[in-house]
């Protein structure tokens, strides 16, 4: 027990800090003394891996299209025609899935798949919605929104992909706890089919990618923007950031030390009131421009294949929303196979058919929206808001409803909250199978002080290493998943066949 006190000892030693040291302030202060310099350094050597990382992950061959964007939609195009577009023909089943219809409360796992889906958005819902969608349209004009959409289309089969591995292979312990994600798909999966050492390497660097991006873009970042979108609110917050953060820390601590039953019962709540807030908020400009959106609608498609709205919607929404929100929806990333793998089901199709609704709620209603609201008012016109998606958006907001951004103030704050702890599950899972399940608690710790030093922290090289390591996550997900694809379509023929002949239990 005395290892747990001493971890506790350093997160009340980081909070000290904070408030006497200058290398802790929002500000640009240069560092003082050996913490300082320290930190500096680390920022210096994790900008420059981050550098390294995105020029291979951007490197476009001459082509143009980025390697990323080449494994990521490639991937999903993949996984639609071979599975022969489940994800059509599959959707209204899902519905069904989700409402709880096929829910057996004696099936082994430990949340619904409601609260599987909704732990999953809870991370994947964030600034990519908001401020992604914004730059994206900004850059490329209103064709870059058929770009998303297409993009998310594609992604739902990724999704439907990763998540059915993911109940296939996961490991339920005699207390009914459950272990899963990409590492045992990739290791066991890859087993089978002789390719052992092969598998166990692509698992360990997934996991690897996974805490990093856990710490930063899932942690530091979501908190660091909670401050800053409440900074926007009064002065007051940044003032005291220090307790801002201490207070993001107890909140987030409270619910992971839980588990996944308590993060699934927490986004359960929070996933569906802060998606009805913001698209209630969306729907009433919308409707009070409702004669312009066929107008708009016939333009985003008139201008989908110019090449400048081309290159906003890919670039765009991979470079803000990837990068500063753990990718838009994060289908190809095998993030969301994490929480997933926890469901309560004995069928990893069924699953996997909740799982591809993520993008279609994420990307294609949620993004939509905020472009159209963008589109309606001109705002992705205005130079002023050239680059800055979040303030975009807000001033769409305020042009047509006064007040509103601070509605948009409260969403960005649960958006923040709910990554957060969604990603402190990623992570959590990806530490237990490098460090094993006794150490848990030193990563549930680690990762409460990261959310504090986020709020009064401005190290942006460690936050773009971060991000690096989440795009990361793309490339052994999908090649490993490629290769296990005959297995994936196998069971999944079989769950429709089943389906089809009327075998499938309901329970109302």
């Amino acid at each position: 027990m005395h290892h747990r006190y001493r971890f506790v000892r350093l997160f009340f030693i980081l909070i000290a800090l904070s408030v006497s040291h200058p290398i802790f302030a929002q500000e640009e202060t240069p560092s003082q003394g050996w913490i300082g310099q320290q930190i500096d350094a680390l920022g210096e050597h994790m900008g420059a891996a981050a550098t390294f990382l995105f020029s291979v992950f951007f490197y476009d061959f001459g082509t143009g299209i980025p390697l990323i964007i080449v494994v990521l939609v490639g991937g999903g195009v993949y996984y639609s025609f071979y599975f022969g577009w489940l994800t059509l023909r599959g959707f209204k089943h899902s519905i069904d899935v989700i409402r709880g219809r096929y829910d057996n409360p004696d099936d082994p796992g430990e949340i619904s798949h409601f609260k599987a889906l909704t732990s999953a958005l809870s991370a994947t819902i964030g600034l990519g919605n908001i401020g992604g969608v914004a730059v994206a349209v900004g850059m490329g004009g209103p064709g870059a929104v058929f770009w998303m959409i297409l993009t998310a289309f594609f992604g739902m089969a990724s999704k439907l992909a990763s998540c059915t591995l993911a109940i296939m292979y996961r490991q339920i312990h005699p207390d009914g706890r459950v272990s899963g994600g990409p590492m045992y798909y990739m290791e066991h999966g890859l087993a089978k089919k002789g390719l052992r050492p092969l598998g166990r390497t692509m698992a360990v660097l997934f996991a690897l990618l996974t805490l990093g991006g856990s710490f930063g873009g899932g942690n530091m970042f979501q908190a660091n923007q909670t401050l800053e979108i409440l900074g926007s609110v009064s002065p007051f917050f940044k003032t005291y950031n220090w307790l801002v953060g201490l207070l993001l820390a107890v909140m987030v601590a409270v619910v992971i030390i839980g588990g996944i039953k308590r993060i699934g019962n927490v986004t359960s709540r929070i996933v569906p009131f802060m998606c009805g807030l913001y698209v209630i908020t969306c729907l009433l400009i919308i409707f009070t421009h409702i004669a312009d959106v066929p107008g708009l609608i016939v333009e985003i498609f008139a201008q989908a294949f110019n090449p400048q709205a081309a290159f906003g919607g890919f670039v765009g929404v991979l470079v803000q929303g990837v990068r500063r929100a753990a990718f838009s929806n994060e289908a190809g990333l095998g993030s969301a196979a994490f929480v997933h793998a926890a469901a309560k089901t004995n069928e990893p199709a069924r699953e996997g058919m909740v799982a591809m609704i993520g993008p279609f709620i994420d990307t294609i209603i949620i993004c939509l929206m905020t472009a159209l609201v963008c589109m309606i008012t001109g705002v992705y016109n205005n130079p002023e808001f050239a680059g800055k998606g979040v303030s975009m958006t807000s001033a769409a907001f305020e042009t047509f409803i006064p007040g509103a951004s601070y509605v948009l103030a409260i969403v960005v704050i649960l958006f923040a909250y709910s990554t957060m702890i969604s990603w402190s599950y990623y992570g959590e899972r990806a530490w237990e199978y490098l460090f094993g399940l006794r150490s848990i608690l030193i990563y549930r710790i680690i990762f409460v002080c990261f959310v504090f030093l986020g709020s009064v922290t401005a190290l942006k090289s460690v936050l773009d290493f971060s991000d690096a390591m989440i795009l990361g996550m793309a490339f052994p997900n999908i090649i490993c998943g490629i290769i296990l694809s005959p297995q994936i379509k196998a069971v999944l023929n079989d769950y429709w066949a089943r389906l089809k002949a009327g075998e499938m239990k309901r329970y109302y």
